[in-house]
This record gives structure tokens, C-alpha cells and sequence, in this order.
């Protein structure tokens, strides 16, 4: 339970990251919802590798580049159903783009990202 606790407050600090580029790009650059959810992933991303590694999961006895490599095709799919979830909610739903971000967050954050980054990349 306590590696579940951490992994959510990574989770946390790393959308923290993600939203900010999200909100500065739609809102300074006006670039597409979509473009900058997966810049700001990206940004988010690196920052709860890093994070996970060294804290939530305490996997810094394994090598660096077999993580990176398994987190990099975990963040890829979870890049691209966050892309999804956000358009479908934004586009079909009506929401706004914060909404639909943080919705598709919470569900991939508490489902898919936590598993199988226990499960796959720092097992």
C-alpha cells in the first residue's frame, strides 16, 4: 500500500509538470489541446521516471536503460490514450480541455500507469 501511495504523489508532482506546460502552451502559444497534452506528458513523464525510480519504487539496484526503455512503451501508450480520452471528452462531451485532462489522468494514473510500472517497468 505504501508503494501505491507514493507512486499517486509521483503521479501528482508529474501532472503538476504536465498541466503547467499543457495550460502554458494552449493559453500563451495557443497551440491544439491535443499537441500540448502531449508535450506536457512528456515533460510529466520525465520527471515521475526520475521520481519512481529513486523513491516510489526504490529500483536503483537495476539498470538505468532496460527502465527507461520499458517506461518509455509504458508513457507511449498512456501518451496516446491520454490523447484519446482528452479529445473524446473535450470533443464529444463538451468539456473543457482542464476538465478532460484531469478525468483522463485520474483513470490511467490509478489503473494502467500504476500497474504496469509495478508490474513491467520497475518489477
Amino acid at each position: 500500500m505504501l508503494t501505491f501511495i507514493r507512486v499517486q504523489a509521483v503521479l501528482i508532482l508529474g501532472s503538476l509538470a504536465d498541466f503547467a506546460v499543457t495550460i502554458l502552451l494552449v493559453s500563451c502559444f495557443h497551440d491544439s489541446y491535443v499537441i500540448a497534452n502531449v508535450v506536457g506528458n512528456i515533460t510529466g513523464s520525465i520527471a515521475q521516471f526520475i521520481l519512481s525510480r529513486n523513491w516510489a519504487f526504490e529500483a536503483t539496484d537495476d539498470k538505468v536503460l532496460p527502465q527507461v526503455i520499458k517506461f518509455s512503451l509504458v508513457w507511449a501508450g498512456h501518451i496516446l490514450l491520454s490523447a484519446a480520452g482528452i479529445y473524446l471528452f473535450t470533443h464529444y462531451l463538451g468539456w473543457y480541455y482542464l476538465l478532460s485532462k484531469t478525468v483522463t489522468s485520474v483513470l490511467l494514473g490509478v489503473t494502467y500507469t500504476y500497474l504496469l510500472k509495478k508490474h513491467y517497468v520497475f518489477a
